[in-house]
């Protein structure tokens, strides 16, 4: 079969691999409907080290497939079920998952190699999520549920947990997938302001028709006091950091209105971060955040897409095949691409 590996960065090669296949009896080989890069796969794209030995990484978390095969503990599925996986899988039964936290599942782990055409699913029974019989390969729909896989649960998560309601502000650092996709979810629970800090026009242009009422395309100190501009000084009562760099978390702590909450999705690149007196501690702001446990939010997401409430799929404006997959990354790290999706 074709698939992705990432030797270096920069270096992203379409490769001939065998066929996956079970290991536990808890798996499941799907073969891949679709599937994408994702913005965090920037970060190893920017900044890998060639393995000693010459061995790449098999690359992608997001996914939908139709199951091929599956272990001995799988039930309540079949073959042929077309099926999302989060890009975190778990057993779905351990006290974490019971709690809505399958990133932190005793016996989880993180999907890789998606961008292939058949990939094998570790807890299946706990991690697949079943789509109704009537979507087909080729539906209009697939790219909006290939985004409950990461990015619209991720943006989802990141207004979750800065507790996001009808009486806040909320202001949105990053105009990626992610970032784009908590606009959404900012407005779905029904934020009253939202304020979109990125400065790509056609991204801050698809953000404001998921509900943006303002753009801030300046960064650092600038864009700060054009967030509290307008905000009567205050900043706003919640700042979903889509970003993970450190000036993004910098700009964060300005713009965050005393007692509010910053909530962090982008992956973070740093390790140490201000948490004292005058950055977090002294205005009682909180902070919270972390990997989002998709699956816990599919069943809440998948309606709005059913019925075309909503469309996340839209963050997509390319699509390639296996083979176009190493254009696709060059793409998105030249920023000639939003999000790039990938039909076998």
């Amino acid at each position: 079969m074709k698939a992705n590996i990432m030797y270096a960065a920069g270096d992203v090669r379409v490769e001939e691999l065998p066929l996956p296949e079970l290991k536990l009896p808890t798996d499941a080989i799907i073969k891949v409907v679709a599937a994408c890069i994702c913005g965090s796969d920037l970060h190893p794209y920017h900044s890998m080290h060639a393995h000693e030995h010459g061995e790449g990484d098999a690359m992608g978390h997001e996914v939908i497939g139709r199951i091929q095969e599956m272990g001995s503990e799988v039930s309540g599925f079949k073959q042929g079920d077309l099926v999302i996986v989060p890009f975190a899988v778990g057993d779905n039964t351990c006290p974490f998952c019971q709690e809505g936290l399958m990133t932190s599942c005793v016996h989880g782990s993180f999907m890789t190699g998606c961008q292939a055409e058949y990939v094998r699913v570790p807890q299946a029974q706990g991690s697949m999520f079943k789509l109704p019989d009537e979507i087909k390969d080729d539906s209009s729909l697939l790219p909006s549920l290939l985004t409950l896989s990461d990015v619209y649960g991720t943006g989802y998560h990141a207004a979750v947990m800065g507790r996001v309601n009808e009486n806040t502000t909320v202001t949105v650092i990053g105009d990626g997938a992610v970032g784009l996709l908590a606009v959404l979810s900012a407005k779905k629970l029904g934020a009253k302001q939202i304020i979109l800090m990125g400065r790509h026009k056609a991204r801050t242009d698809l953000g404001i028709e998921f509900g943006a009422t303002d753009v801030v395309p300046e960064r650092g100190e600038e864009g700060v006091a054009r967030v509290r501009a307008l905000t009567n000084g205050e900043g706003t009562h919640v700042v979903l950091e889509c970003v993970g760099l450190m000036p993004a978390y910098e700009m964060s702590i300005g713009a965050v209105r005393a007692g509010g909450v910053i909530s962090r999705v982008g992956v973070p690149q740093y390790e140490e971060a201000p948490v004292g007196f005058s950055s977090l501690f002294g205005r009682n702001i909180t902070l919270t955040g972390g990997p989002a446990p998709t699956r816990a939010y599919m069943e809440e997401l998948l309606p709005d897409i059913l019925d075309g409430t909503l469309e996340p799929g839209r963050v997509f404006d390319v699509t390639v095949d296996l083979d176009g997959v190493p254009e696709g990354y060059r793409a998105m790290d030249n920023r000639e691409a939003l999000k790039v999706l990938i039909r076998p």
